[in-house]
């Protein structure tokens, strides 16, 4: 691994709380890194900046926006935009620093559970500018058809190399970007399924799938061995309550990994409330899951 990783998310404010848990993380699980953080509103980008963070840095979307994003951004809805986003993240930082040789592109629901040596070690080793990774999902919930065999979740590019791989991404996710199936697309994510064919001398796929986890293969791979966990369905409810989702998920993993998580979550809110982040729900209720203030399970909608 390099002396500072450089990592790359997206959020509004409303995502603030997943934010800073992902922040926190990264402070527990390495020594020097940056976290850069496309805000796409400005409350999102005052309120990163009002905690003086001394690893993140936030690029307000609207000073990067190019015509053409500007363009589309009026016919998708926030998530379709911020998954249109997607292959502008690297190349926002690159042109912000020129020091920065690679980004690591992570979604804002991701949490590090250890240090993420072990999959930069096999990106260097394979000698290729991009790294993206499986979905690796257990037989009862594969998507691949759909959503597609790779997940956006967890990408390294580097600087310059990875630019012909990158700015066709960009191009495609400009002409169609939305969230349905259609024509075998879907979102930004499905586009990756035809890299191997297109690049293969610069998309490496990481080999060891238990490195990066996720709710749809938490049945398939132990925890323990996870570098990285995607707490994908995870939304902050009124009165206390998170929904983790519709996925049935073993109760170890509840125990041992979502708790943990709820708690960053709990941090987060507490830090954030005192530089004036306003709580906001960020689904309503639904039968799926939950948790409430004091981590009490309420539905039993989970593997035991």
């Amino acid at each position: 691994m390099k002396d500072n990783e450089n990592f790359v998310t997206i959020f509004d404010s409303n995502f603030l709380p997943q934010g800073i848990a992902l922040y926190s993380s990264l402070e527990k699980t390495l020594t020097k890194f940056t976290l850069w953080v496309i805000c796409i509103d400005a409350e999102c980008n005052k309120i990163l900046n009002s905690l003086n963070k001394p690893h993140i840095k936030t690029i307000e979307l609207s000073t990067v926006e190019t015509p053409e994003l500007l363009r589309v951004k009026k016919e998708r809805s926030r998530a379709e935009y911020c998954w249109t986003l997607s292959p502008f993240a690297p190349k926002f930082v690159f042109d912000h620093d020129a020091n920065v040789t690679r980004v690591t592109y992570v979604d804002a629901d991701t949490f590090f559970l250890r240090n993420p040596y072990a999959i930069y070690k096999e990106f260097e080793d394979a000698k290729k500018p991009i790294l993206i990774s499986e979905h690796a999902y257990a037989p009862e919930y594969d998507q691949s058809a759909l959503s597609g065999k790779y997940c956006i979740q967890f990408m390294i590019f580097q600087r310059n190399e990875s630019e012909k791989v990158r700015k066709w991404w960009e191009i495609q996710c400009i002409k169609w970007c939305f969230n349905r199936f259609e024509d075998g697309k879907f979102g930004d994510q499905k586009y990756l399924d035809d890299w191997l064919e297109l690049f293969p001398d610069d998309v490496h796929v990481l080999n060891d799938k238990e490195l990066l986890l996720a709710p749809w293969n938490a049945s398939r791979f132990p925890y323990t061995n996870a570098v990285m966990y995607h707490f994908h369905g995870v939304r902050l409810l009124k009165n206390n309550r998170v929904n983790i989702g519709n996925y049935l998920l073993p109760r170890v993993l509840v125990e041992n990994v979502y708790k943990k998580y709820i708690e960053h979550i709990n941090n987060a809110i507490e830090t954030l409330i005192k530089v004036g982040y306003k709580y906001k729900p960020q689904q309503k209720s639904s039968f799926s899951q939950f948790f409430k203030s004091g981590i009490s399970v309420l539905h039993n909608n989970i593997k035991l």
